[in-house]
């Protein structure tokens, strides 16, 4: 059985209009809502093996917060390849980076990881910053995540649910 946490990064700030998109830092509100997530995570003792994080500055901070919140202690990859990318880019970087881990977190952007969660789960479902979708799949090895038919959305968390 392997576990999949999908999340959006939280809630970025637009207000200097020079910075490129891929170097927009977290608002208050994102911060605030990734402490948050994170604190639930560790709450409900659902703490990942690995986190593959975009290499964007709003992923970055929200895995800081995120990370700090819920005493994660393991591995975090950063890379470009999460930025912005397509479900195939999302299942390619979970498959290069995660061997023998049976929880992964994935730190990524919209519309790509609303996409990833509907071909795996069959399911629509709205992914708002700083949302944590988590998935089960009776697998051996992350390849076959894709082609299994026993992938099950377990929980979806949302910021504005959480108290």
């Amino acid at each position: 059985m392997k576990k999949l946490l999908i999340m959006r990064h939280a809630k970025s700030c637009w207000k200097n209009s020079d910075l490129a998109d891929h170097e927009r830092p977290l608002k208050k509100r994102g911060r605030n809502d990734a402490k948050r997530m994170g604190k639930l995570l560790k709450s409900k003792k659902i703490i990942p093996d690995l986190i593959i994080c975009s290499t964007a500055v709003r992923a970055q901070e929200t895995a800081d917060y995120l990370i700090e919140n819920m005493k994660y202690k393991n591995e975090v990859i950063f890379t470009d390849a999460l930025y912005m990318a397509e479900p195939k880019d999302i299942l390619t970087a979970i498959t290069d980076h995660a061997t023998d881990q049976k929880s992964v977190l994935i730190i990524g952007h919209n519309p790509g990881s609303e996409a990833l969660l509907q071909i795996l789960t069959g399911k629509v479902e709205s992914l708002p910053t700083a949302s944590i979708a988590y998935i089960t799949a009776k697998i051996d090895k992350w390849k076959g995540i894709i082609k299994n038919e026993d992938v099950k959305l377990k929980k979806l968390w949302r910021p504005k649910d959480i108290k």
